[in-house]
C-alpha cells in the first residue's frame, strides 16, 4: 500500500463544497466534490450529540491553533473518501455553514458568518496533515480498523461496515441506521441502543441469523454483501415486530432488549388469546418486586405456559399462595387429626396435633429454591417457624 503524507491543503480547501445531509445526520461531500467525507463504510456523525461538545472542542482547537490530528484519505483516482477524520472534517465544514457557534474569547456564542472577517480567513487558512494511501480493498480495511482503535471506539458492527461494505450494507444502513424514520418511535420499544451506532441493524442481523442455521453475522454478511436490496432483512424484523406487537399490545419499558427473534422463534406458530395474555400480565406486573425478581422474564413465561417459571427469578410466594396453601393444609390436617405443619405431625412430642395459626407459620419450598424448586402453588407447603427455619435448604 503506497501513502503520501500532504500538508498543502487547509480547513478552507477541505470545506470547499462542503455538503452536509441533516436529515441522516452526516457529511456528505468536502473539497470542492473530490472528498467523499462519509463512506458507507464509516460510521454515523456523532460529534453533535450530548450538547455538541466534541464538535465545538475540534473548531476551538484550530482557533487556538492546536493541532487536531492526522488526517487519512483512501486515493480512487481522482477522488478521496476519508479513511479516519470524518468526525473532525464534518465538525469543521458544519461550523462553516453556520451549524452551531463556539464561545469566543468573551464566552458569547459566535457564529463563523459572524466572525470578523480576518478570524475567518486565519481559520480558513490553517493547514491540516493528511495521509493519502492507494492500495487493494483488503489493505485499507485493516488500515481503517488500525487507525480506528484509538478515538471513539468501534463497535463490532461499525467494523463489519467496512469490511463488508457494498449495496447490501448500503440499503440495509437506509432502513436500521436512519435516526429520522418513522419507524423507530415502535422499534425503540423492542431494540435497545443507538441507531447511528449501528446498534439496529446488528440486533435485526443476529436475530436473522439465528432464525436460519445460527451462522455468524459476519458470513451472512459475507454472502449478501452484493445483494442490491436489504428486503429480506427489513421482511424478518416487521414480521417479529408485528406478531410481539399482536401478541403483547401493550407496550412496558420491560420489552426492551428482549430476544424477540428468538421468542418469535420458538412462539410463534402457537396460538395465544391476547386477552388472556395481557390480563395475566397486568396481574404479574402488579406484583411488588421482592416476589417477582426480573419482570422481563414475564413474557416468555407467558408465551411457555407459564412452564418456565424461573425466568421470574421467584423466591418468594404470593400471598394468595400462602393463604391456599395454608388453608388446605389445615383442613386435610384437621381431618386426620395432626399438626398442619407437616413437620410438627410427623414428630411424637406435643406439637404432633397442633394447629398452628397462619401468623405462626411460613411459606416453604417442598423442593427447595437453591436446588430448582419452583415458587409455584404446587412447590409450596407450610410449616411452624421453627421448623422452616430449622430445614433450610435441607
Amino acid at each position: 500500500m503506497k501513502t503520501t503524507l500532504r500538508t498543502d491543503l487547509t480547513v478552507g480547501d477541505i470545506c470547499t463544497g462542503f455538503e452536509y445531509d441533516s436529515a441522516e445526520g452526516k457529511g456528505l461531500y468536502g473539497w470542492g466534490g473530490k472528498l467523499t467525507i462519509q463512506p458507507e463504510y464509516q460510521r454515523h456523525y456523532l460529534y453533535a450529540e450530548q450538547g455538541g461538545g466534541r464538535e465545538r472542542a475540534v473548531v476551538d482547537s484550530i482557533m487556538r491553533g492546536y493541532p487536531i490530528g492526522l488526517l487519512y484519505f483512501n486515493q480512487l483516482g481522482d477522488k478521496f473518501e476519508v479513511l479516519d477524520g470524518q468526525q473532525r472534517i464534518t465538525s469543521l465544514g458544519r461550523f462553516t455553514k453556520d451549524l452551531f457557534a463556539v464561545d469566543d474569547a468573551q464566552g458569547n456564542p459566535q457564529y463563523f458568518g459572524s466572525m470578523p472577517a480576518a478570524e475567518r480567513e486565519q481559520f480558513l487558512k490553517t493547514p491540516l496533515t493528511i495521509y493519502t494511501c492507494e492500495g487493494i480493498e483488503s489493505e485499507i480495511k485493516a488500515w481503517y480498523r488500525t487507525i480506528n482503535i484509538k478515538g471513539l471506539e468501534l463497535k463490532q458492527q461499525e467494523i463489519d461496515n467496512a469490511i463488508y461494505s457494498g449495496p447490501f450494507v448500503t440499503a440495509a444502513k437506509k432502513i436500521f441506521s436512519n435516526s429520522t424514520s418513522p419507524k423507530l418511535n415502535l422499534w425503540r420499544n423492542f431494540v435497545k441502543g443507538n441507531v447511528k451506532r449501528q446498534d439496529f441493524l446488528r440486533e435485526v442481523l443476529e436475530w436473522i441469523v439465528k432464525s436460519k442455521d445460527n451462522k455468524a453475522v459476519e458470513t451472512y454478511m459475507s454472502q449478501h454483501r452484493w445483494d442490491a436490496t436489504a428486503d429480506d432483512l427489513e421482511a424478518y424484523f416487521e414480521a417479529v415486530i408485528a406478531w410481539a406487537c399482536a401478541t403483547f399490545p401493550d407496550m412496558r419499558e420491560e420489552m426492551c432488549g428482549l430476544e424477540w427473534g428468538r421468542l418469535y422463534e420458538t412462539y410463534h406458530t402457537k396460538t395465544y388469546d391476547v386477552a388472556k395474555l395481557a390480563a395475566e400480565a397486568d396481574e404479574l406486573f402488579a406484583e411488588d418486586d421482592d416476589i417477582i425478581k426480573d419482570k422481563r422474564g414475564i413474557y416468555e413465561y407467558l408465551l411457555s405456559d407459564k412452564t418456565l417459571t424461573k425466568l421470574l427469578h421467584i423466591r418468594y410466594f404470593s400471598e394468595a399462595v400462602k393463604r391456599t396453601t395454608y388453608d388446605k393444609q389445615t383442613q386435610e390436617a384437621k381431618a386426620e387429626g395432626k399438626s398442619n405443619c407437616p413437620l410438627c405431625a410427623s414428630g411424637k412430642d406435643s406439637n404432633a396435633k397442633k394447629i398452628w395459626e397462619r401468623k405462626d407459620m411460613d411459606a416453604d419450598h417442598v423442593t427447595a429454591w437453591s436446588k430448582g424448586g419452583s415458587t409455584t402453588a404446587a412447590n409450596c407447603q407450610v410449616l411452624c417457624k421453627f421448623h422452616n427455619r430449622l430445614k433450610g435448604n435441607i
